[in-house]
């Protein structure tokens, strides 16, 4: 999710589902942009299988094919193509530690301010982190937090107007310029490439 970098905020339920993972994992995600791996989303919860590439045709085939069983004989069906997945020595997962140290402040200035304290400590992810917050829309990362923080409290729908609403109004720049500046500048690089 790379809104913030774009002048936007994550949405589609992101204030809804990234404020209902482990400790402040939905914050950094949100923030940062940081992608999640099929094992990433599988501890964190945001996913309940893995299905490799491999087999998601014959998964797909199988789901076809299924006969008349009950919609509860379904997990057992996908559990057939799973298998487990080990976590990535980098993935965020194994960084909440440090992640919940630095994302649990109560603002994006004190949250960069915590990053840049620890400096170059776990081979630079405190500073690549902090480096990535302040390449981001300054804007777009305070309506990310707040609405993060405030989804904790609220119901997906309650959530998906809250994010519905935001969209628009950055749409309609009432918040700042700076998702125009962005398209304004990838359409001047798109035209230059041709």
């Amino acid at each position: 999710m790379p809104e913030t970098s774009l002048g936007l905020h994550p949405d589609v339920g992101a204030s809804y589902f990234l404020s209902r993972l482990p400790g402040y994992l939905g914050e950094y995600l949100g923030l940062t942009g940081a992608r999640l791996d099929g094992a990433d989303m599988l501890a964190c919860g945001l996913a309940t299988h893995y299905v490799p590439s491999k087999s998601v045709a014959d998964l797909e085939k199988a789901l076809k094919s299924y006969g008349p069983g009950t919609i509860q004989d379904i997990p057992s069906l996908v559990d057939e193509f799973t298998c487990n997945v080990k976590l990535r020595e980098k993935s965020p997962i194994n960084r909440l530690a440090e992640i919940n140290k630095c994302f649990s402040k109560v603002t994006v200035e004190e949250i960069v301010d915590a990053l840049d304290q620890e400096g170059d400590q776990c081979n630079g992810w405190f500073k690549a982190s902090s480096e990535i917050l302040r390449k981001a829309s300054p804007i777009s990362l305070k309506i990310t937090l707040k609405s993060i923080r405030t989804g904790r409290h609220q119901s997906l729908a309650d959530c998906l107007k809250h994010e519905y609403r935001l969209s628009v109004r950055c749409v309609l720049r009432r918040a700042s310029n700076d998702l125009y500046e962005v398209l304004c500048f990838l359409l001047s690089v798109h035209a230059i490439r041709e």
